[in-house]
């Protein structure tokens, strides 16, 4: 019979992708989750029966450990920035990654592979890197051998980050920055997704890896690049800390009396990582080592971002028949 993995998380962003990757690789695959219903797309990564969505909360033993019953590997991709709330970062990806390395240590899963940040850091002011810090330190202690990846922001056809901005350069000629000059190096998901891979079929090292792609840019060139590819002309404006701080409060008071129907645009917590640069560190061990050649951006955001251009997919048609005489 071949191997199982369970990837908790299986069906979010990085997760389907990981999904995706292991079930290509013969792997039977059981994706963990809260709404198992709402994971069924899933299932066509693989074969009848090779991807299976299985109910599990990561705040509870015995649900983790239902989920970790056979398997060869196991694969934690669940993160969250909420502060607050039953499921806040510290719940998930403090004590949920440590319970999660401790069952999967009794239940004798021969790999476990851990998916944090660049900036975890149980000394951050961010209480997001934190809770990422704290996570990792409780994955090593129970868990001594898994492997670690810290990627940088995150992009994709699904992503929370370019696909947000070019939704706001839509409908704002005006683009507001906190950090605008803080410093990424986004890493592709399918990037991070075969680096996961690697680690499980044991083709690197056990340890801590720093994920970034080919492009280290400022947060402004970021959706400088962005704009480009939606065929936007925002303007893009650095807004000092003070100003977010304000925002922030103003409308978490605004989040907090509807209920929560009205959402934060930034929150404290996030102002306070995007005065760090979210960059992977010298020496540090990353997707080469792991034998993934990284995806530049310029390479997908076209791919994804079009349906945000003012003529969405018909832009490059209209474009080249303006140069018809």
């Amino acid at each position: 019979m071949s191997q199982l993995v369970t990837i908790f998380g299986g069906n979010g962003f990085v997760g389907r992708y990981i999904a995706q990757r292991m079930a290509r690789a013969g792997w039977r695959v059981r994706v963990a989750c809260r709404r198992p219903n709402e994971a069924m797309f899933v299932k066509p990564y693989g074969t009848v029966g090779q991807v299976e969505p299985v109910f599990c909360n990561i705040r509870d033993d015995a649900s983790v450990a239902a989920a970790l019953v056979g398997a060869d590997a196991a694969v934690n991709c669940v993160g969250t920035f909420e502060i607050k709330g039953a499921n806040n970062c510290h719940a998930v990806q403090r004590d949920g990654a440590g319970r999660i390395a401790r069952l999967a240590a009794e239940a004798g899963v021969a790999s476990l592979l851990h998916i944090s940040a660049i900036g975890a850091d149980t000394d951050a002011d961010s209480e997001y890197c934190q809770s990422k810090g704290a996570g990792e330190a409780l994955v090593v202690e129970a868990f001594p051998s898994a492997t670690i990846l810290r990627p940088s922001v995150i992009f994709g056809p699904e992503d929370a980050f370019f696909n947000r901005f070019a939704a706001m350069a839509r409908l704002s000629p005006v683009i507001p920055l906190f950090g605008a000059e803080t410093k990424f190096q986004p890493v592709y998901v399918d990037d991070v997704a075969a680096a996961v891979e690697a680690a499980v079929l044991g083709q690197a090292d056990a340890g801590i890896y720093e994920l970034g792609g080919p492009d280290v840019e400022s947060f402004r060139d970021l959706i400088a690049q962005m704009l480009e590819v939606t065929r936007r002309n925002a303007l893009v404006v650095n807004l000092p800390f003070w100003v977010g701080r304000a925002v922030a409060h103003t409308s978490a008071l605004v989040s907090f009396l509807t209920l929560g129907i009205v959402k934060q645009p930034v929150t404290i917590d996030q102002l306070k990582s995007l005065q760090d640069d979210n960059v992977v560190s010298d020496g540090a061990k990353g997707l080469s080592d792991l034998g993934v050649r990284a995806t530049s951006m310029a390479s997908v955001l076209p791919e994804y971002l079009w349906q945000f251009r003012p003529s969405g997919q018909y832009a490059a048609l209209k474009e080249s028949a303006k140069n018809l005489r």
